[in-house]
C-alpha cells in the first residue's frame, strides 16, 4: 500500500525551534529530510512569551545549530529579570537575575514570526542540500498506518508520505501526538493558558524608560491580588521595538474562578506600575493566545511510538521552572537528540529503535530531570492538598504570618528562596506561591504607586477591537471546531475561558443564549469559529471536536 506514496528518509510536522533543530540535525547527517509547515509562512501560527534560553547543560542550543540566530532572528538579550509582589497598588519588587542566570548561556527574547521565518530558510537551504525541503501551507491531519504500525502521515492538502522517522514538533495542540494515543486534552489542570499582547515602543524609548543600553534587555513578571485570584501572573519583556506583554495562568483556576482571559491582561497593563514605562501612551500591535503544557504533569517519559517522536510542546516538555517558564530550549534539546536517536539507530541498521534510543536520551542528556523533577513529586503529595493550602495562607494573611514576613530578615530569606533553583522546581501549584504569599509581601513590605499626574490612564483595545486588528483567511465551509454536547454543563465554561469570547459579548467564539422550546427555557451555547486565535482551550473546557485549519487557513499571526 506505501509504495504509491511519496517517500522520504526522514518528515518533520512543524517549522518551530524544535522542527528547526530536528530537520538541520538531519540534513547535517545527509538525511533526506521533508518538514511541513501548515502556517502561510513558518511562525505564523506561532505564539510564544517569549524567551528562549541557551542552557550551558544543555545538549543543543539554536545558536549552536544556527550560529548567526542571536544576530539575525531575535530581539533583546535578557540581562535583568524581576518579580513584582503587588497588593492594590503597592507593590514589592525582588531581582531574580540570578536565578534567571543558573545554568544560562544567554537568553533572548523572541517574536516568533520573526524567528521561525528566519530559522525556516535556513533550514529549507540545509535540507535541499540532503534532498528535501520545507513546504509550507501544508497540515499534516494525521497519522498512516500499515498493519497497524506509523508508516507516515496524512494531510489536507497533499498526498500521505511515508518516511522511516517521523517527528512531530507541531505543538501544543498537536494532532499526530493525540492520533499516536500519547498525549489527550483531558484535565485542566495539567495545562496553562498564554495571552499576550505586542505593543509598539521605539527601540530608544525603551532604552530609556526601562533604564537600559540599546544592546540589553529585561524581564518583569507580576504576581499577587490583581488576577481576582486565578493562579499564575504577568510578564513584560522587552524586544527592539515592542514590548511582550501579558498573562500566564492555570487553565482549571482560570475556569474555577470563571475569569475571563482578556480582562486580566487588561488588569495587568492598566495597573499604575506600568505607567513607569507606557507614560500615558500605549499602541497595541497584536493580541494572542495559546495553551501552555505544565512538564512537571504531563511531558511524556517516552515521547514516541513506532516511528513517530514528539518533541517540544507536542510532547509537554515545557518547564516551570518557578516564575521563569522555559520551553523553546527543551523543543531545541529534544528536536536535537529525536534526529541524532535516528541517525544513530540507522547507522546500526535498526533505524525502528530510533524511539527507544530518543527517550533513553532525554533522561541521559538530564532533559526529562528538568521537566519531570522527582522532588516536585514529593512535595505534591503533600502541599497540593487544599486543607493544608488553607492552613498555609491562614498563618500567612494572619497578624504573626505578616509580621513575620514584614521581618527585615525574613525578607533576605524570601529573596533569596526566590533565586533558589532548587525551590523553583519544587514549588507547589496551590494559590500560595501565586496569590497569597505576593499579595502579603506587597502588603506588608511594597511601597506605593501611581500613575503620574500629567499621564492619561491608558485605554487597551476593546475584545472586539482585538479581534477585528487580527488576520484571518477563513476557511468557509469548514469549520474546524464543531460542539458535541452545546449544553452550559458540558461547554459553559469556554464562555469565559477562551481569550476572545467572554460573558455579554456576542462576536466572540463562544456565546450563552436561552433558547425557549414549548415554553421551557435552555441555557446552551453556541459557537462560531472565524474569531478563534486556535489556542486550544476549549478543547479542553468544552465539549467540543477540534482540529486545526487547514493549511494557510484561520488566524495569521504577523508578531507572534
Amino acid at each position: 500500500m506505501t509504495d504509491e506514496y511519496e517517500h522520504y528518509e526522514a518528515v518533520v510536522v512543524g517549522a518551530g525551534p524544535g522542527g528547526a533543530a530536528a530537520a538541520a540535525t538531519l540534513a547535517q547527517n545527509d538525511v533526506e529530510t521533508l518538514v511541513l509547515e501548515r502556517g502561510v509562512e513558518a511562525g505564523s501560527k506561532n505564539v510564544s512569551g517569549g524567551l528562549i534560553y541557551a542552557e550551558e547543560s544543555a545538549p543543543y542550543t539554536i545558536d549552536g545549530l544556527f550560529p548567526d540566530f542571536r544576530e539575525e532572528a531575535s530581539e533583546r538579550p535578557v540581562t535583568e529579570y524581576y518579580l513584582h509582589n503587588v497588593a492594590g497598588e503597592q507593590v514589592k519588587p525582588f531581582d531574580l537575575t540570578r536565578l534567571h542566570e543558573h545554568d544560562t548561556a544567554w537568553c533572548d527574547a523572541v517574536l516568533r514570526r520573526k524567528m521561525d521565518a528566519w530559522l525556516s530558510d535556513r533550514v529549507h537551504e540545509v535540507t535541499r542540500e540532503a534532498g528535501g525541503g520545507v513546504l509550507e501551507g501544508v497540515r499534516a491531519n494525521g497519522l498512516l498506518r500499515q498493519d497497524g504500525e506509523i508508516v507516515g502521515v496524512t494531510c489536507d492538502e497533499i498526498d500521505p508520505i511515508t518516511a522511516d522517522v517521523i517527528i512531530a514538533a507541531d505543538g501544543v495542540n498537536s494532532e499526530l501526538a493525540r492520533d499516536a494515543g500519547l498525549m489527550d486534552w483531558a484535565e485542566p489542570e495539567e495545562w496553562f493558558q498564554g495571552v499576550k499582547a505586542v505593543v509598539d515602543m521605539p527601540g530608544d524609548v525603551i532604552a530609556d524608560r526601562f533604564d537600559i543600553d540599546e544592546d540589553e534587555g529585561v524581564a518583569h513578571l507580576f504576581s499577587g491580588d490583581l488576577f481576582e485570584g486565578v493562579r499564575g501572573g504577568g510578564f513584560l519583556y522587552t524586544n527592539q521595538d515592542t514590548l511582550s506583554i501579558g498573562t500566564v495562568f492555570h487553565l482549571d483556576s482560570l475556569v474555577e474562578e470563571q475569569a475571563e482571559p482578556h480582562e486580566l491582561l487588561d488588569a495587568l497593563l492598566t495597573h499604575p506600575i506600568l505607567d513607569q514605562w507606557f507614560q500615558g501612551e500605549y499602541d497595541e500591535l497584536e493580541y494572542a493566545a495559546k495553551l501552555v503544557p505544565d512538564s512537571k504533569k504531563v511531558a511524556h517519559p517516552d515521547p514516541y511510538r513506532d516511528r513517530l517522536l514528539l518533541v517540544g510542546d507536542a510532547a509537554g516538555q515545557m518547564q516551570a521552572q518557578g516564575p521563569i517558564i522555559k520551553g523553546m530550549n527543551h523543543a531545541v534539546s529534544a528536536g536535537g537528540l529525536a534526529a541524532e536517536a535516528y541517525v544513530d539507530a540507522s547507522l546500526r541498521g535498526d533505524p525502528s529503535r530510533a524511539g527507544q534510543r530518543y527517550a533513553a536520551k532525554l533522561r541521559n542528556e538530564g532533559v526529562m530531570g528538568k521537566l519531570r523533577p522527582r522532588r516536585y513529586r514529593v512535595v505534591r503529595t503533600l502541599g497540593e492538598h487544599r486543607p493544608v493550602t488553607r492552613v498555609i495562607d491562614g498563618v500567612l494573611t494572619s497578624r504573626i504570618g505578616k509580621a513575620l514576613v514584614g521581618n527585615r530578615a525574613m525578607e533576605r530569606v524570601i529573596g533569596r528562596a526566590y533565586n533558589s533553583p532548587y525551590l523553583a522546581s519544587v514549588a507547589p501549584d496551590t494559590r500560595t506561591p501565586y496569590v497569597t504569599l505576593p499579595a502579603v509581601l506587597g502588603e506588608v513590605l511594597g511601597e506605593p504607586v501611581e500613575i503620574e499626574a500629567e499621564h492619561d490612564p491608558i485605554e487597551p483595545p476593546s475584545l472586539a477591537d482585538r479581534i477585528g486588528d487580527l488576520t484571518y483567511d477563513t476557511d468557509i465551509g469548514n469549520p474546524h471546531i464543531s460542539l458535541i454536547d452545546n449544553s452550559i454543563e458540558a461547554s459553559g465554561n469556554a464562555v469565559t475561558a477562551c481569550p476572545v469570547s467572554a460573558e455579554d459579548f456576542g462576536a466572540g467564539c463562544y456565546r450563552e443564549e436561552t433558547v425557549k422550546t414549548n415554553g421551557d427555557e435552555e441555557r446552551l451555547v453556541s459557537l462560531d469559529t472565524q474569531p478563534c486565535i486556535e489556542c486550544g482551550t476549549c478543547a479542553i473546557v468544552a465539549s467540543t471536536r477540534w482540529e486545526h485549519p487547514r493549511g494557510g487557513k484561520g488566524v495569521e499571526f504577523k508578531q507572534g
